[in-house]
């Protein structure tokens, strides 16, 4: 079985990782784990001034944290499961929900693992959901982990 386990370091992304610690599976068995960068922050641009910041240094912190958050997962990952099953990481870039998309589409996973935010119907609709969109666009099954409620 290959599973992708889609995390972004928040207790969401901990409660998927839970999870994922607790499927059942074999020797030779592989589990990626992923976290997306979205560096498509809103940005006040002057357009007449054409005034571009620079991004690199809030990239930089991006991906060190991104490259934390898989780290620290692989670590409780490999914890539940030791070295019978194959674990690897990765930090993307791009749009969350497609990247996840395509990373499993790629490695041709059997289930994707993913937190849900848990947001409400306009929260949802400002912010979008990418766990919702991931349902809606993946190839295979997807596992959608809730939290408990605060």
């Amino acid at each position: 079985m290959k599973v992708l386990l889609a995390t972004d370091g928040t207790k969401y992304g901990d409660a998927a990782a839970d999870m994922a610690g607790k499927l059942k599976l074999a020797d030779g068995d592989e589990i990626k784990i992923i976290c997306v960068v979205d560096m498509a922050l809103p940005m006040p641009i002057d357009i007449y001034g054409g005034y571009i910041p620079d991004t690199t240094e809030i990239e930089k912190v991006a991906r060190e944290n991104a490259a934390k958050v898989v780290a620290e997962t692989s670590e409780k990952i490999r914890s539940s499961f030791g070295d019978k099953v194959d674990i690897t990481t990765d930090v993307l870039f791009g749009s969350p929900d497609s990247r996840i998309v395509e990373t499993a589409e790629e490695m041709k996973a059997d289930l994707i693992v993913i937190g849900s935010h848990g947001y409400k119907q306009w929260e949802r609709l400002l912010l979008g959901s990418v766990s919702n969109s991931v349902v809606h666009h993946a190839h295979c099954s997807v596992m959608v982990v809730r939290t408990d409620a605060a």
